[in-house]
């Protein structure tokens, strides 16, 4: 369920709670993935109790869909931070999208949804608990698209992988050329969640 202010917007019985992140470099290729996954995940048991061998739409189960940009979130030392997230216009765009692309593919009528951008208390009572983290495969990025912090880990990472070559030794020790033994460079499920 996922009350707003007190007032209950949605709340489902069976089926599946899907906390949705939305990605700034999210398309509508990722987009028609996760709704394959999500409807067509064998998460559910079949009539003689077998586990893992049933979809949501198998059993006729319902969905309910929450907007979770915290989902997105990268930690800077302790602070989290949000820049990764698609800015609210363009997900909640994206997100409506998402439900509509997942009533087309399965049953209207089963599928849910909490207010978007709302500050939601969402109650889950996890069977199992079992809880599953879906991504959509991941697409080559463009180098221009990198992110400024990408960019800095990037430069980083070169700079690590500078400091102990040869050619940067070599100049506060010098060594004679032929000397053989020089060195050839070669070393080397939560009850609850809130939404903000």
């Amino acid at each position: 369920s996922s009350p707003v202010g007190g007032e209950q917007i949605s709340s489902i019985g069976r089926g599946l709670c899907v906390l949705l992140g939305i990605s700034l470099e999210d398309t509508q290729r990722e987009l028609e993935h996760m709704v394959r996954k999500i409807l067509n995940l064998r998460v559910f048991e079949d009539e003689s109790g077998k586990h893992w061998s049933k979809s949501v739409m198998d059993k006729q189960y319902e969905v309910l869909c929450v907007s979770q940009f915290t989902l997105q979130c990268i930690l800077k030392g302790n602070k989290p931070d949000y820049h990764m997230a698609m800015p609210t216009e363009q997900a909640e765009c994206f997100y409506n999208n998402f439900l509509e692309q997942l009533r087309k593919a399965y049953k209207p009528e089963l599928i849910k949804d909490g207010k978007f951008g709302a500050y939601m208390q969402v109650h889950i009572q996890n069977d199992g608990p079992v809880t599953i983290e879906l991504e959509s495969p991941a697409a080559t990025v463009d180098p221009k698209q990198l992110t400024k912090l990408e960019k800095q880990q990037q430069r980083k990472e070169k700079t690590r992988t500078k400091v102990p070559s040869e050619s940067s030794r070599e100049r506060n020790a010098p060594r004679n050329k032929d000397d053989p033994s020089a060195s050839s460079g070669a070393e080397g499920d939560v009850s609850s969640e809130r939404e903000p």
